[in-house]
This record gives C-alpha cells, sequence and structure tokens, in this order.
C-alpha cells in the first residue's frame, strides 16, 4: 500500500509499504478520507513530542474508512462497517484516569497513520474510542470529529453563558470550529488573525466582528474597544500557539475573566504573565490539551445532527501522492483543511 512516512522536520515522502497485519483485538480499516490539521503541520515543522515516537512515523492522525478485517477477538465491528477512529485511547486504570482526566492518562496510546490507504487500528481504541459512521456522514465529515471533540473540551472548560464576549486569537480550521459552538452557546464572538482570508472564512461562521492584527495599529486596544466598551473579553481562547499570543489573551481579557489556553507552544517555552492581573483581577487561566472519548462522542453526534458546517473549513480534495504539495519545506503558513484521499 502507500503511506506516507515522517523522517524528520520538513520530511515527509509517500512510500509503498505491506499493509499492517492485525492482531486479535483490533481491526484493519480502508481510508475513505483523512484530514489536514494545524498539529499536523506543526509537526511536520518541528516534530512532536507526543505524536512521534519513533523515525521514520507514520503521518496524519484525522480519518475516517471502511473496516475490511476485524480480529477474531472483536466483537460490534464486522468487515463492511464505515467507521471513525479517535487518534487515543486511554488505560481507564491509572491515576488520571481514575479521577476521569483520560485526557491526561499517562499511557495514552496515540494513532498515527492516517495519510495511507490502510490503517491499522489498535485494541486499546476499538475497545473504547472507534465508532459507527452515521449514515448521513461522509467520511471527510466524520473524520472531523476529533478536531471538534478538542473543541468541545475547550469550550466546555470556560464554561460559556449566553451574551458573554468570547475573543478567539487565531483564525485557523479550530477556530471556525469555536465559532460555530461559542454561537450555539448564544455568545458574541469576535475573531483575531493575520490572514484576510481566513477572517472572511471566520464571519461567513458567524463571528460578530474580526480584526486583522496586520491592519490594527494597537490590536489589543481594538480588540478590547470591541468588548463591553473597552473593558476586555469575558472569554479570551487562544489559538495559535505562541509565546506572543499568549501574552495577547492576557492583554485583552477583563477583570474576572477566563482565558483558556489551546494553542500549544514548543516544549521548553517559558511564559511570563503579570501577577498583579492574575491576582488582583481574578483572572482565570486554564490550559486545556486533547479530549476524552465522551467528548468525542458529543463531536460526532453534534456532526450527525448538521449542528456544524464542514464544507466553508475545507479548501479542497488532494490525492495521498500529491500531499508533498501541502506539505511544502519552508511554507510558514497553514490551508484550512485538505480532504486527502488515498
Amino acid at each position: 500500500m502507500k503511506a506516507a512516512l515522517y523522517y524528520g522536520p520538513e520530511e515527509v515522502r509517500i512510500e509503498n509499504t505491506d499493509v499492517p497485519e492485525i492482531g486479535p483485538g483490533e481491526v484493519l480499516v480502508r481510508v475513505g478520507a483523512a484530514l489536514t490539521c494545524g498539529t499536523d503541520f506543526k509537526t511536520f515543522r518541528r516534530g512532536h513530542p507526543l505524536l512521534i515516537k519513533n523515525i521514520p512515523s507514520p503521518f496524519g492522525h484525522e480519518m475516517s474508512g471502511t473496516i475490511v478485517k476485524v480480529g477474531d477477538e472483536v466483537s460490534g465491528f464486522t468487515p463492511g462497517m464505515r467507521v471513525v477512529a479517535a487518534n487515543s485511547a486511554p488505560c481507564g486504570q491509572c491515576f488520571f484516569c481514575r479521577r476521569s482526566q483520560h485526557n491526561l492518562c499517562e499511557n495514552l496510546e496515540f494513532l498515527n497513520g492516517a495519510f495511507a490507504e490502510f490503517i491499522r487500528i489498535p485494541e486499546k481504541i476499538v475497545n473504547c474510542n472507534l465508532y459507527r459512521v452515521p449514515q448521513t456522514l461522509s467520511f471527510r465529515e466524520a473524520a472531523l470529529s476529533e478536531p471538534l471533540a478538542c473543541v468541545i473540551h475547550c469550550l466546555d472548560k470556560l464554561r460559556i453563558t449566553p451574551g458573554e464576549v468570547m475573543c478567539i486569537i487565531g483564525s485557523g480550521p479550530l477556530s471556525l470550529l469555536m465559532i460555530q459552538v461559542a454561537k450555539l452557546h448564544q455568545a458574541k464572538v469576535i475573531v483575531v488573525g493575520r490572514s484576510h482570508d481566513k477572517l472572511e472564512a471566520a464571519e461567513d461562521m458567524g463571528a460578530d466582528c474580526v480584526i486583522n492584527v496586520r491592519l490594527a495599529k494597537d490590536p489589543v486596544a481594538e480588540i478590547k474597544a470591541v468588548c463591553h466598551h473597552g473593558y476586555g473579553a469575558d472569554l479570551v481562547i487562544e489559538a495559535v500557539g505562541s509565546k506572543a499570543t499568549w501574552n495577547q489573551a492576557l492583554g485583552v481579557v477583563r477583570k474576572g475573566g477566563r482565558i483558556c489556553l489551546f494553542g500549544g507552544c514548543p516544549q521548553g517555552t517559558v511564559f511570563e504573565a503579570d501577577a498583579y492581573r492574575i491576582h488582583y483581577e481574578q483572572i482565570s487561566v486554564h490550559g486545556v490539551f486533547h479530549y476524552t472519548p465522551d467528548y468525542f462522542v458529543k463531536a460526532l453526534g453534534m456532526l450527525a445532527e448538521g449542528k456544524i458546517q464542514v464544507n466553508p473549513l475545507i479548501t479542497h480534495e488532494c490525492r495521498l501522492s500529491e500531499l508533498n504539495q501541502i506539505f511544502i519545506p519552508g511554507v510558514l503558513h497553514n490551508p484550512l483543511k485538505v480532504v486527502v484521499i488515498p
């Protein structure tokens, strides 16, 4: 079969490899559609501390497809069934799992390899994070369950109430999902970004206001000006993953507001915050990572119910053989979502 393999920063090769053999508790899936993700682009440029364990490594993690083979000990899944797999599974037994923090599991097993013709679904994922795709959903729509699960986790952490002002720093595909979920909670949404096209897409998704930091003389002042007449946003989500935008998040939140640091920075990044603001102005700062099986189920359900628009997030399709036209060395900007068809 053909598969994309990650060899190091800015080096992905399409190679002929063996179709994976499966164990008694595993499932083999023919990939119907895979999606690119901001995490894939970060991994392409600098590697990843959790997703990349060995070199070369399978690449890509958002996918759905059709079961072609099941292990002897698998129940509930049969060949021909359309499925979507989460890209991880918790152990259910460690310190964190016992406290229902499954996304922080000490033994979290990750799945890479969506950019391939076939993918082996490990037993842990088969047991707790593999789901039948509703007939109403296409493969590309079902594959969006993984990023949407991350978004639902983030917004659940912030506990939005109707009428609150949310500022999203970043205008990538996950920000476009955040807009849609926030509007379901009746929030006013402001999106801050650098790309004219992505900010236009944010408006199409329902953003009440967009601010292009390339054109703003004082981005923080302009953001606060549209939030409660200068007081600042009730909620701020940093969805870029840089020290500068983490600092910007602290600058635009109001007294008593909440910040969610959603974008991951490189390991070793040191973030300095104004202790006065956090203490005396009672600002809550949350980190959020990944998702739990419950959030994945919620995401798949929202997609099946038609609550989330998918097509506006997708720029185009490409074949697996054309993947190197998407992941290009030296190119620092990311597209929205690209559908990769084996």
